[in-house]
């Protein structure tokens, strides 16, 4: 089993040069791939036969073959890990599960992450160790936070650079034997939008996904992007000043803390769900066409509800726990948990409430029965049934 450890990494000046050297030979490689990927490919064309069709060996073969003396002072392993995303982006752009998976394009220094991989990497007394090119004397192992979370061997290393230092992600092949559940706690959760409405052992809870703090940040990430952009339309041609730099460097920081502080609540939530129940039935949302509506498109993506049906899908393989994915078109707010009856028509339940029976958008009233209930209530308790 394949779990990944971030952590944060402190190089001293003599490899914070060769990580930006690496940084920028990643970039390389997979520009210098891309561009011999679309003349393997136009060739093909050109003279109609399959067999000049490019793959992830023949573009790799053909970068080794034709590298330059300079190249050789760079990490072999970085070339051909970037052949290898290269291949798997057209892979995903051809995927027929992904169909807005965009095209490879060239990565611009200015625009993409800096970023590179390797698994000839290793970690030596709570220390990264590079693998070292030949050739090169100066070369030091670089100081970790805190040790690898997970014992195992170290399959993939990817060092990033962001708003605040280097990074480096461990993917660490962990020997686990997982025990199977017997499947008596069952729940299910209803995504909504800043909030996950879930079923515990001592009644139902509410979970906030957007809470003051990230509401504050992004007030500043707003004010940060309007100060961006006065400046480019104020002096087009010359906008880069040092103010500029600063401000830009303060909204990759803010971006940054939200993002910590999205995914600290998603897996204490998730790790929280997986360790008490034994089935968890969450909804299989088309997140694509529900961003489509303009007014509720930026709150569905700070809601995060792709990310968190991702987190639920592996640690429920980590832990045994079954994931029942409930079918989009069930309908688990229109029907009555009590005795199953589905609105239909003007009966049915929208974002403000049911307007032919005057009941708000968090009420549930079954006119089969006569139950009164929470909306949110009713669906879990869909969910759960359908789990069952």
């Amino acid at each position: 089993m394949i779990k990944t450890h971030k952590i944060k990494i402190y190089p001293n000046a003599t490899m914070r040069k060769v990580l930006t050297s690496l940084f920028n030979y990643r970039r390389y490689c997979y520009n210098l791939a891309l561009e011999t990927w679309n003349e393997m490919y136009d060739a093909s064309v050109i003279l109609d036969d399959q067999s000049f069709r490019p793959s992830e060996r023949k573009v790799r073969d053909e970068l080794v073959a034709n590298k330059q003396d300079w190249q050789y002072r760079q990490s072999a392993r970085v070339l051909q890990l970037a052949v290898s995303d290269l291949a798997k982006a057209w892979q995903n752009h051809f995927n027929p599960k992904m169909p807005n998976h965009a095209k490879p394009r060239y990565k611009a220094k200015k625009r993409s992450k800096n970023v590179f991989k390797t698994d000839s990497a290793q970690v030596v007394n709570a220390r990264l160790r590079l693998d070292r090119p030949c050739g090169v004397q100066a070369w030091y192992d670089i100081r970790l936070a805190e040790k690898p979370r997970w014992q195992g061997q170290l399959k993939l290393v990817t060092v990033v650079e962001e708003a605040n230092g280097y990074y480096a992600c461990l993917a660490i092949d962990v020997p686990t034997a997982v025990v199977e559940k017997r499947g008596q706690r069952v729940t299910g959760v209803d995504a909504n939008i800043a909030r996950f409405d879930y079923k515990a052992a001592d009644g139902y809870q509410v979970v906030n996904t957007l809470p003051q703090r990230l509401l504050d940040l992004y007030q500043r990430i707003t004010a940060y992007q309007k100060q961006l952009a006065r400046k480019r339309i104020a002096n087009p041609k010359h906008f880069r000043s040092n103010n500029y730099r600063t401000t830009r460097t303060k909204l990759k920081r803010d971006y940054q803390k939200v993002t910590r502080i999205q995914a600290d609540l998603l897996n204490k939530f998730t790790t929280k769900l997986v360790s008490e129940n034994d089935v968890i039935a969450i909804e299989d949302l088309d997140n694509l066409h529900m961003k489509m509506n303009k007014h509720l498109a930026k709150n569905l993506q700070r809601s995060l509800f792709g990310q968190f049906k991702q987190m639920m899908t592996y640690k429920c393989e980590w832990t045994a726990t079954k994931l029942v994915l409930v079918d989009r078109f069930y309908p688990s707010t229109q029907r009555c948990s009590r005795c199953g009856y589905i609105k239909t028509g003007d009966e049915k339940i929208g974002l403000n409430g049911n307007r032919k029976h005057h009941t708000g958008h968090d009420d549930y009233v079954c006119y089969q029965c006569g139950a009164v209930m929470r909306r949110d209530e009713n669906a879990i308790e869909n969910l759960i049934q359908y789990a069952s």
